[in-house]
């Protein structure tokens, strides 16, 4: 096992607050490395040696190995290994201030979607959001969901929430989908406006290790003291609210008061290690339904996973 400290990708939002917990309190030993335009970057960034692990969105891991054709040469790049939040996740759908023909989410209907990266989860949502909607039209010919009639005019990649937020008002994108707690100041001084939300089918957050980390259904130790760690992190959460309201409305962007409200709607599991097959089955049949994946093609459900659950 190599001693040098692991690259951790995250997500620098209120989510991440057990991740600091455990590098602060627990001596979590690792190089924790912000991706504010979230888990289509960490993809890209995992499968260049640039991370060794990364936690981010279930959609947007499970989207991006089932769209890899394993061979010799590519496997991915790689592997769930643990589940961070058991709860679902909140994606509140967003548009400009200026905005009067955008009224309601069936308006946004071949509209412009913005959206942080293909293959991220503000991408796969788009696609589960209209298949929710009935917006999926199949073409003539071949019957597969991946032949549906696209229910946007165009996807725009912006990368950040920033970008995402200016487009919107500038006209570049119709609408876009963020978290709910993280798109609620914006809200709140008027620079978007809210037009509706749509929740994830699924658990919402995954924990994912390179493939240069996994020999069959072990993990390098690394990966596993950093599991443990987490675990140690997500009992002082629990433990210590107060804790953990001041450190996401002082270092995060969020109030106090939305911090709190946060609370009321996560949990995080007991344990982190290992991942349940259901919910990545369940997952791909929701992806393959709404275009985003197709039926038999790709890394298969069970072989997404390390360890189940």
């Amino acid at each position: 096992m190599s001693s040098q400290p692991l690259k951790i990708g995250f997500v620098p939002e209120h989510f991440s607050t057990p991740i600091y917990f455990a590098h602060k309190h627990f001596g979590l030993d690792a190089e924790l490395i912000p991706f504010p335009s979230g888990t289509g970057h960490m993809i890209t960034a995992i499968r260049a040696g640039e991370i060794d692990v990364a936690i981010g969105l279930t959609e947007g891991w499970i989207a991006g190995l089932g769209k890899t054709e394993q061979t010799e040469e590519n496997d991915g790049g790689y592997r769930l290994v643990g589940t961070y939040v058991e709860t679902p996740l909140c994606w509140a759908i967003s548009t400009g201030n200026q905005r009067p023909e955008i009224q309601s989410v069936d308006s946004l209907k071949g509209g412009k979607i913005g959206v942080s990266r293909i293959g991220s989860g503000s991408y796969v949502m788009g696609y589960v959001l209209a298949d929710q909607r009935a917006w999926l039209v199949p073409t003539t010919g071949v019957g597969t969901s991946a032949e549906s009639a696209s229910p946007y005019s165009d996807f725009v990649v912006l990368n950040t929430f920033e970008n995402l937020r200016k487009a919107v008002n500038d006209g570049t994108a119709d609408f876009f989908m963020w978290e709910h707690f993280t798109s609620k100041k914006y809200y709140d001084n008027g620079e978007i406006r809210r037009v509706g939300e749509i929740h994830t089918p699924w658990s919402s957050w995954k924990i994912v290790a390179s493939t240069k980390l996994v020999k069959g259904t072990a993990l390098d130790g690394r990966v596993d003291d950093l599991l443990e760690k987490l675990n140690k992190g997500i009992r002082h959460f629990n433990e210590n609210p107060e804790e953990a309201v001041e450190y996401i409305s002082t270092n995060l962007d969020y109030s106090e008061e939305d911090a709190r409200e946060w609370l009321k709607t996560v949990k995080f599991p007991e344990r982190t290690q290992g991942v349940d097959l259901n919910v990545v089955r369940s997952t791909v049949d929701i992806l393959n339904k709404a275009g985003v994946l197709t039926q038999g093609k790709g890394i298969q459900a069970g072989d997404m996973i390390v360890k189940q659950r």
